[in-house]
């Protein structure tokens, strides 16, 4: 059953109402600003590890709320929970922490990163086209859902890629053809690397079963790379 859990640590304008979502700023005080989208799940303790991993790497990262607190650990729940997010509304929720980020003092680059898993991973290059040159970097992870856009012309930052050639939720010839588009529709550089791996392979709560420790590591360890390089 979903349960909601209590905001963390920060609040952004959208749409003249009020977003959450947790905010992990590295023990320097200030650095390059990235994005992380959850899971279909919710802002889960794994997002906000994921947060906290990237802050230990000298990033200011904010995971948004997409779901206003609520979380599940069932996957026919987390499913509809997806289905009930409208593409817009997350949208929004995307560009007000982009630009609660740009504004943030603590980030200390003129752009953006981006990095999101499963739903999130659409979000990420809904994200990527929506905000142009804002986001110099967008990193899907195994992409799904209502986020992922019909159109990558927007998209002016590089986009790394991480999938499953075992997904069977985002099957990896979609995964190619997701790709293929990108490359000829936007002219950004982008790269997708697939691994012998199922969905979800980064997630280590491990509530689909398919997490690969070596795999995540390799994925993670590239993602990293390529923010700090990207991201200035």
């Amino acid at each position: 059953m979903a349960e909601r859990t209590p905001h963390q640590n920060t609040t952004f304008e959208v749409d003249g109402g009020t977003a959450h979502g947790y905010l992990a700023v590295p023990s320097s005080g200030s650095g390059p600003g990235v994005i992380v989208i959850q899971e279909w799940w919710g802002l889960t303790d794994h997002i906000k590890d994921v947060a906290d991993r990237l802050a230990a790497e000298g990033f200011v990262a904010l995971a948004p709320d997409l779901y206003g607190g609520w979380i599940t650990h069932d996957g026919d729940e987390a499913g509809e929970m997806m289905s009930q997010l409208p593409a817009e509304e997350g949208a929004a929720a995307l560009a007000g922490a982009t630009q609660f980020l740009l504004d943030n003092p603590a980030v200390s680059s003129e752009t953006l990163g981006t990095i999101g898993f499963c739903m999130g991973g659409g979000f990420v290059l809904a994200l990527a086209a929506q905000q142009g040159s804002t986001i110099s970097a967008a990193i899907p992870f195994y992409g799904v859902g209502q986020g992922v856009p019909r159109s990558y012309a927007g998209i002016q930052g590089a986009v790394q890629g991480h999938y499953g050639k075992h997904d069977e939720m985002y099957p990896v010839e979609k995964a190619e053809e997701t790709e293929r588009q990108l490359q000829q529709e936007s002219g950004a550089e982008a790269q997708f690397y697939y691994y012998d791996a199922g969905h979800a392979f980064h997630n280590d709560e491990n509530l689909l079963g398919t997490y690969d420790a070596e795999l995540a590591k390799l994925a993670w360890d590239r993602s990293v790379s390529f923010l700090r390089e990207k991201v200035v």
